[in-house]
């Protein structure tokens, strides 16, 4: 049986950071679910694209629709695998959903796989899930690990760091980091 995996997006999740992982996943036999908060299967949620053009931070876009496949309120996260969360601006706004931080505790408290991407870790800072943990994101969310008692690590874009069940990347660049480390995580052994 397939390994199951929750997705965690929400409103003007990062194109990429949603997209991708979720395409790649599939792509090894995983199933996976999507859900935001306030969303049903077959609903889906605006998306934005990230991209540096010379300025100090980031410029958005507009993305695509990004199709929800199971219903926020009734998915048991007992029942799953490993979590994933996506980046973009959503994770700012659901870190403030007590369900999102109490599905994300749960994969902590039962030491399951992780792996969270950009500003995906705002939501590992609301959820306590920190504290002696070593671990990297975007830049701007580097300060909000260090005041949630992680270590913060500045790496390259397309690189990635574990921490016992934890992978996160700062960027989508780090697709390919990311994802072959939360594979790794899940006992999936790729080539």
């Amino acid at each position: 049986m397939a390994k199951r995996i929750l997705l965690l997006v929400g409103d003007y999740v990062e194109d990429y950071e949603a997209m991708v992982p979720y395409q790649a996943m599939l792509s090894v036999g995983l199933s996976v679910d999507t859900i935001a908060p306030d969303r049903k299967k077959g609903d889906t949620v605006p998306t934005a694209v990230h991209d540096f053009g010379g300025d100090q931070t980031y410029k958005e876009t507009q993305g695509h629709r990004f199709g929800i496949t199971a219903d926020f309120d009734a998915v048991d996260p007992a029942t799953y695998d490993g979590l994933y969360i996506a980046g973009g601006r959503a994770p700012e706004y659901i870190r403030l959903n007590q369900r999102v931080l109490a599905i994300t505790r749960h994969f902590f408290e039962e030491d399951k796989p992780v792996a969270a991407i950009c500003h995906g870790i705002q939501i590992l800072t609301a959820a306590k899930v920190l504290s002696g943990r070593t671990l990297t994101a975007y830049v701007a969310v580097g300060p909000d690990i260090e005041l949630a008692g992680g270590t913060w690590k500045n790496i390259a874009p397309d690189e990635a760091i574990v921490d016992g069940n934890l992978v996160t990347s700062p960027a989508w660049p780090g697709h390919p980091a990311i994802l072959s480390e939360f594979y790794k995580l899940l006992g999936i052994h790729i080539g």
